[in-house]
């Protein structure tokens, strides 16, 4: 079975569902697939209870479209979803659910891209053969577990961020977090605020700012050079939280939006969490060296018997797993070779969108940046200005 399509998005979350409407705004045939059975599974299935986008809600809208007039600042996860249903309503877009592509090769001597998919509720291979590929299945494909000595052995619960929605399951339990980003963080107050006893592996530097803070710098990039506005962005922090250090807690030497720019890691939007590890709530330590049973043994050699342990740690790209020509635009994490912005774009019609690690934001500027290429490049003998190549302030950032 065979189809044929101008262009073929892989990934029907946020940023493939961006590209598909400025395609659609284009008048560009696509296909979107999606191995899962909807759109956007990572916040529909995969996020907490009490998740939170921690970006003001100007920083997160997809293009085209504008949230309600009385949406929140800060949009809950469940209005979330449904701005994405919306939007998906708004500009007809039709994903192929259950759809798990096995490979995307380039045929050179067509000029043209062959992607083999699989419909996961029948088995039939579906050969999808288009000229323009979009890799938009996302930086969390599949979640991300450290290696520890005994972790298969561990007596208690091991389960990663994914699969965790509230602390009310672990009341009166000993429960560890392993990483402290912002997801870390969270879990770790849910799990506190349900009566858990609480523990988190920080691993890392870290900087911890409020929502208010944030939103601030990332106003202030926009005019201002970034590191003045890191400057005065730790200067807040410090004086809204205090030294965090004797409590476990050490901010990098880069500042929070230059980190993010170059690293790619986001600062901690605190939700009350450094309050409970004052006040020994929460109890802090540093990275684990192995598991014995249901005790964990830390580097500084305490040990203490844990019921739950949930491990923050992120996720990873998949893509190289089955796109087979990529090397002009992903590395062999399958992230993209070039720095923001210029990161969006390989050779042969192959293009990401949502793999800068710059969130919702960033979606949005890959999308339009894709879909005027495209039409550039599928049109080229209609009279026509030179597309518009849309950027960011190399700070903005979406901390989730």
């Amino acid at each position: 079975m065979e189809e044929r399509t101008i262009v073929l998005i892989v990934g029907a979350g946020p940023a493939g569902l961006a590209t598909a409407a400025c395609l659609a705004q284009l008048s560009i045939p696509y296909v979107i697939i999606e191995r899962e059975n909807c759109s956007a599974s990572l916040w529909r299935n995969r996020a907490y209870d009490r998740l939170k986008l921690h970006l003001a809600k100007e920083f997160c809208e997809l293009p085209h479209m504008s949230y309600p007039a009385d949406a929140p600042t800060y949009i809950p996860k469940d209005q979330f979803v449904k701005y994405l249903d919306s939007y998906i309503e708004r500009f007809d877009i039709q994903p192929k659910y259950n759809t798990a592509i096995e490979s995307c090769t380039h045929d050179e001597g067509k000029d043209c891209w062959i992607s083999l998919a699989c419909d996961v509720t029948t088995s039939v291979v579906v050969r999808y053969k288009s000229k323009f590929l979009v890799v938009a299945s996302g930086e969390n494909s599949a979640a991300n577990i450290p290696v520890i000595p005994g972790l298969h052995d561990f007596t208690g619960e091991a389960i990663h961020s994914s699969l965790y929605k509230s602390g009310a399951a672990y009341s009166r339990k000993n429960a560890l977090v392993v990483g402290c980003g912002n997801s870390g963080m969270e879990i770790a107050y849910d799990l506190a605020s349900h009566g858990a006893n609480t523990s988190i592996v920080v691993r890392s530097p870290v900087h911890v700012m409020t929502k208010e803070i944030i939103r601030l710098g990332m106003t202030l990039v926009q005019h201002t050079p970034v590191n003045i506005v890191d400057d005065l962005l730790v200067r807040m922090s410090n004086f809204v939280f205090g030294d965090l250090s004797r409590h476990g807690i050490v901010k990098p030497k880069a500042g929070p939006l230059l980190l993010k720019e170059k690293t790619g890691r986001s600062a901690v939007i605190d939700v009350g969490t450094v309050v409970l590890i004052k006040k020994g709530i929460i109890k802090v330590h540093g990275n684990i060296s192995k598991i014995n049973g249901n005790v964990v043994e830390f580097e500084d050699k305490k040990e203490s018997s844990f019921d739950v342990i949930v491990f923050a740690t992120g996720y990873k790209s998949m893509a190289n797993t089955w796109l087979k020509n990529g090397e002009s635009m992903l590395n062999n994490d399958g992230l993209p070779k070039k720095e923001f912005p210029n990161h969006w774009k390989g050779a042969n019609g192959l293009y990401c969108a949502g793999l800068a690690r710059r969130g919702l934001a960033g979606i949005a500027i890959d999308a339009k940046n894709v879909a005027n290429d495209i039409s550039w490049l599928e049109l080229p003998l209609m009279p026509r200005m030179l597309p518009m190549t849309y950027s960011l302030p190399t700070t903005r950032i979406d901390l989730r």
